[in-house]
């Protein structure tokens, strides 16, 4: 798996020259030009083949081994079946039209409208990755920070949850609502995923991560305060964390790339 950590490296690498460019060289107009590279380049589906097939040359390995998880503090993990807790957005679903079209300020109804009538647009690799994973017995589950909670005009408590499945299975991941957890679905799920991961682990070895923000893996790192955390995160504090869990990255645990929107635009 060191030859796994080496190629998600260079996915870093990428994403660094990115940043680095100078706007003088890129003449085009309108959208933030983080939104036109996840929409347009062709590195962005690279990144995103390259971290999806780093995850599939690991899979085998990692359903083998009954002594892993993926999940730190994770106890009598060794007889449970194998499952891989996916984020939703930027990890299987592509938003960046969404990013493109919204008119500020963000609201969830206007995610969900736009979710609920707009086809789901894949990110590259992660179908075929999904398929592999089933393939061989292993459990999926999608924990996204999509809220659940009522929308003027359409039944039920929440629609949100129904919109995700659909945008799955447009994405080429079959799913349907049992593997489904959104925020605040139930009381005790906040934005704070850590708590639906250790649900998920009481009955699961969880074997991998796949998302697009340190939230995904790793618990209390944004700026405002969800239970269980007990204070908001820096920069820093974020920094040591990344340090904290460094034999992860590459190694059960895979990022795409998201230069849009995230938990790091909150701190300082």
């Amino acid at each position: 798996m060191r030859a796994t950590f080496a190629r998600l490296v260079s996915a870093s690498i990428a994403i660094a020259i990115l940043s680095a460019c100078s706007p003088e060289s890129d003449t085009r107009t309108g959208p933030d030009r983080g939104i036109l590279w996840v929409r347009d380049a062709a590195e962005f589906d690279a990144l995103t083949i390259q971290a999806y097939r780093a995850a599939s040359d690991d899979l085998a390995a990692l359903i083998a081994d009954k002594s892993w998880t993926a999940l730190p503090g994770q106890q009598n993990y060794g007889q449970l079946p194998p499952a891989i807790i996916f984020d939703v957005d930027e990890t299987l679903v592509s938003n960046a039209r969404f990013q493109e079209a919204l008119e500020a300020p963000f609201t969830n109804n206007k995610l969900y409208q736009w979710t609920a009538n707009d086809a789901a647009a894949p990110i590259r690799g992660a179908a075929e990755f999904a398929k592999l994973a089933r393939d061989q017995g292993v459990e999926l589950f999608f924990v996204t920070n999509r809220p659940c909670e009522a929308v003027a005009g359409v039944d039920g408590p929440c629609p949100q949850e129904a919109a995700t499945v659909q945008d799955l299975i447009e994405s080429g991941i079959p799913a349907n609502t049992n593997n489904v957890m959104l925020a605040n679905e139930r009381p005790d799920w906040d934005r704070e995923k850590v708590i639906r991961r250790n649900q998920i682990a009481e009955n699961y070895r969880i074997i991998m991560l796949i998302g697009d923000d340190l939230s995904d893996f790793i618990p209390c790192v944004r700026k405002k305060v969800h239970e269980p955390c007990s204070s908001g995160a820096t920069a820093a504090s974020r920094d040591k964390q990344l340090e904290l869990y460094d034999r992860y990255w590459g190694a059960g645990w895979y990022v795409m790339p998201n230069p849009m929107h995230g938990s790091w635009t909150t701190v300082e």
